[in-house]
């Protein structure tokens, strides 16, 4: 991906709208946005193919299916270097109870988004993933009494 995209002024209204909702037809669009069906399609694919527009996801809320305990977990590694990191990293986001996860400065080293269904599931995960791992330091979980802010890819996008 190039570092500074060349985006013309269809190409922000496009990556706009899409980051709202990436189900549109490409008809509306096009009407929205005052182009072809083809040319969107050509340029919605061409954003695709330059890592300008990364994915495609939908956002499934936890609590819909039945993962309603919502974790933040602060890991302190026992030491830090590219390989110890990067296979920590491999290790805890292939775990699908890991929803998000961030490489952050200061005395926490990695910060977890965790989803489970019950505290007898996150001991598990944390048993399983942290307790016993050399790497590990320590964690410290907080759990999430209520959501505040909705998660928004827009909003998310919008910041960088």
């Amino acid at each position: 991906m190039q570092e500074n995209a060349d985006l013309d002024s269809f190409d922000r209204r496009l990556l706009a709208l899409v980051r709202r909702d990436n189900l549109q037809p490409a008809r509306v669009l096009a009407d929205t946005v005052g182009l072809s069906e083809s040319a969107v399609s050509r340029r919605l694919r061409r954003l695709r193919d330059e890592g300008i527009i990364i994915a495609d996801v939908a956002v499934v809320d936890p609590a819909r299916l039945a993962r309603v305990l919502t974790m933040h977990v602060l890991v302190e590694m026992e030491r830090e270097g590219t390989a110890v990191l990067d296979a920590l990293i491999d290790k805890l986001t292939a775990r699908p109870e890991v929803q998000a996860a961030w490489y952050v400065t200061g005395d926490t080293d990695l910060i977890l988004y965790v989803v489970v269904p019950t505290m007898e599931a996150y001991e598990v995960f944390t048993r399983e993933m942290l307790n016993d791992d050399a790497r590990v330091r320590a964690f410290k979980t907080l759990i999430s009494i209520r959501e505040v802010l909705p998660f928004d890819p827009a909003r998310r996008a919008l910041a960088r």
